[in-house]
């Protein structure tokens, strides 16, 4: 075995191994080019409290380099919306685009370690994904993942994953994701 193959993430070789086979005789695919593939992760964490406290948004990127072993790029507010007190250009979030090894990394955790800690969970929803074959998965509580330490945090917050795939429709992009191992509703 080389060395190369050894530091493959796990979720890569399911992908090469067991995916790939299943799609192209799932979705009736001849070119190994059609099989849709994860293409970028992104994930974002809107901090709207941090107009008042500019804490929040040093506590949400520390958050966001914790769980995802990246450095996060501070968002600003594009326009100005003076019912939040928010004027543009303000700092207001952190997001972080993952490819490749990472991506593969957090997804494994995502799907074998976060998901199954949020409470109360029945499901992921069938319905989010955009027509373009990319999915959306709002968490409520950023503590779902191990690498957060709760002593460190004075608010739990929220953040958006955002999973773009290569598949041209939704239909593709669910069954890419479901046998990557995604726990979808059964409705």
């Amino acid at each position: 075995m080389s060395t190369e193959i050894k530091n493959k993430p796990r979720m890569r070789v399911k992908y090469e191994e067991k995916v790939v086979p299943a799609l192209k005789t799932r979705l009736g695919l001849s070119n190994a080019m059609q099989i849709p593939r994860i293409q970028k992760i992104v994930i974002n964490m809107g901090v709207g409290r941090a107009v008042g406290e500019p804490k929040l948004l040093d506590e949400a990127v520390e958050t966001l380099r914790a769980i995802t072993g990246q450095s996060p790029v501070i968002t600003q507010a594009r326009q100005a919306i003076s019912n939040f007190k928010l004027r543009k250009g303000m700092k207001i979030g952190c997001r972080v685009t993952l490819r490749n090894a990472r991506m593969y990394e957090f997804f494994d955790r995502l799907v074998s370690i976060a998901i199954p800690r949020i409470r109360d969970f029945r499901g992921l929803n069938r319905k989010a994904f955009d027509g373009r074959g990319n999915y959306t998965l709002g968490i409520k509580e950023q503590i779902v993942f191990l690498e957060v330490d709760r002593d460190k945090i004075s608010r739990i917050t929220g953040m958006d994953i955002n999973i773009c795939t290569s598949a041209p429709t939704n239909e593709q992009a669910f069954a890419l994701l479901e046998e990557m191992g995604m726990p979808f509703r059964k409705n």
